[in-house]
């Protein structure tokens, strides 16, 4: 067996070390499965109308930045000249031009757009002008639910966030992840602490519906006390929503490539602590009238603070994502984007989808991929398998369910099963033990 599999197994034997290793469970089957044999079936899907009812969104990867976290795992560039920037925002525009004209997409309204990164907020006010309106000749979003568009503060000007907001934006992200300049310099953040009160000042001078703010527990350096500060100053900043993630250390960081080649962790708080301080983060914020809304999310329960991109994606909506290394899923269809930036343009250059893998999935892995995702909103509905799936899902896993109760991680009355506080804290763990067997033990990515 390869270490990194050795690994993902570790991080499903409940581990306390952060280990270096893929944690945070985003889709299903993993993306190891994906390959270049299953593209014959993601071009069908493109080519058959879908049903009427079924939502579409619309993912936009920006996927530059100024600095490169140390414990990023995204596909981002911070270093290519204003040409190569310019050919990837008209690559972007074009591939979108190209899905609207395949019966798939053509007519379908979009219900969600979501900008990511990289740093979307990196593109000149100009760039995103040009951008959004060619994208939107070819799909509107002036109909959609929720625009949600992610921000570096320190990109951030009073011009660009009035364009943001002109584009449509109802749901500005904040990339804060800590409130300590030293711990953002430790951890390879570009911004600094000014910055972020700055932005949020003039965020919300610019009116957005929704703001929220991201951290990390457990960023290297970090401290309880720090912690502390973090969920004290994100409450002071009252935004409508904040989003929580646990550092982990996926295999292609920064920081996992030093500990694979050198031996040596960074500090990095480890897996109980980490819980722990969430814990107290969700108890704090709760106290201050927000609610959990998910493993990550809190929103205040007075707030317009939904999260669209999320709810619809989890329950099995479509979503085409456009950009380098971007992820999509129409028709039941796993595909990516080719993931190297040159080639990803060169293709949309020649008039064709940039498409490299897929994966065409089976009636139970889509049952497994919407049960495991909604089970990081804190609860389910069985009888919304029942009627989608015609599966009882309590009687088909069974053995997991109630090895999940044994431990006090879960419980059901009726249709209603619900994960306590400590298993919605350690989800993404969790989560692994609905895997079917033939995804077990498997590298993640």
């Amino acid at each position: 067996m390869s270490a990194a599999a050795k690994t993902g197994e570790t991080l499903r034997e409940h581990p306390r070390r952060t280990e270096v290793g893929s944690y945070f469970v985003a889709n299903y089957p993993p993306f190891s499965f994906w390959g270049p044999e299953h593209l014959g079936a993601a071009r069908a899907a493109l080519a058959n109308p879908a049903p009427p009812d079924l939502p579409l969104g619309l993912y936009l990867h920006i996927p530059f930045c100024r600095l490169r976290c140390k414990f990023c795992y995204f596909r981002v560039y911070t270093e290519k000249t204003a040409r190569e920037v310019e050919d990837y925002v008209e690559a972007l525009a074009r591939e979108v031009e190209l899905y609207a004209g395949l019966p798939a997409a053509r007519g379908r309204p979009l219900r969600f757009v979501y900008f990511g990164g990289g740093t979307p907020s990196y593109l000149s006010t100009g760039q995103l002008r040009s951008l959004v309106e060619r994208i939107t000749r070819a799909m509107p979003w002036d109909r959609a639910e929720e625009v949600t568009f992610e921000c570096e503060p320190g990109t951030l000007t009073r011009k660009k966030l009035e364009t943001i907001r002109e584009i449509g934006t109802t749901r500005l992200s904040l990339g804060v992840e800590n409130f300590d300049d030293g711990i953002l310099e430790a951890n390879g953040r570009a911004h600094r602490s000014a910055e972020i009160h700055r932005a949020y000042a003039e965020a919300r001078e610019a009116g957005f519906p929704a703001i929220n703010i991201d951290l990390i527990a457990g960023m290297a350096g970090e401290t309880e006390a720090n912690w502390r500060e973090c969920v004290r100053r994100a409450i002071e900043l009252s935004p409508e929503s904040v989003t929580i993630y646990q550092m982990e250390l996926p295999y292609n960081t920064e920081f996992s490539k030093e500990i694979l080649k050198q031996g040596a962790m960074p500090p990095v708080a480890d897996w109980p602590e980490k819980r722990a301080w969430v814990e107290r983060a969700f108890a704090e914020m709760e106290r201050a009238g927000y609610r959990v809304s998910s493993g990550y999310t809190l929103v205040k329960k007075d707030a317009p603070a939904g999260f669209a991109y999320r709810d619809h994606l989890w329950r099995g909506s479509d979503m085409i994502g456009a950009g380098v290394a971007s992820f999509s899923y129409v028709g039941g269809i796993h595909f990516q984007n080719a993931d190297q930036l040159e080639d990803y343009v060169a293709r949309v250059q020649a008039g064709e989808l940039p498409v490299a893998r897929a994966l065409a999935t089976t009636a139970e892995e889509r049952l497994v991929r919407e049960m495991i995702l909604q089970l990081k909103l804190g609860a389910i509905d069985a009888g919304c398998f029942r009627r989608k799936f015609e599966v009882e899902i309590l009687e088909r896993f069974a053995p997991a369910f109630e090895g999940l109760r044994a431990r006090g991680l879960v419980s059901w009355a009726g249709d209603r099963i619900a994960l306590s506080r400590a298993g919605l804290l350690r989800v993404d763990e969790l989560l692994r033990e609905f895997f079917l067997p033939e995804h077990r033990g498997a590298r993640y990515t």
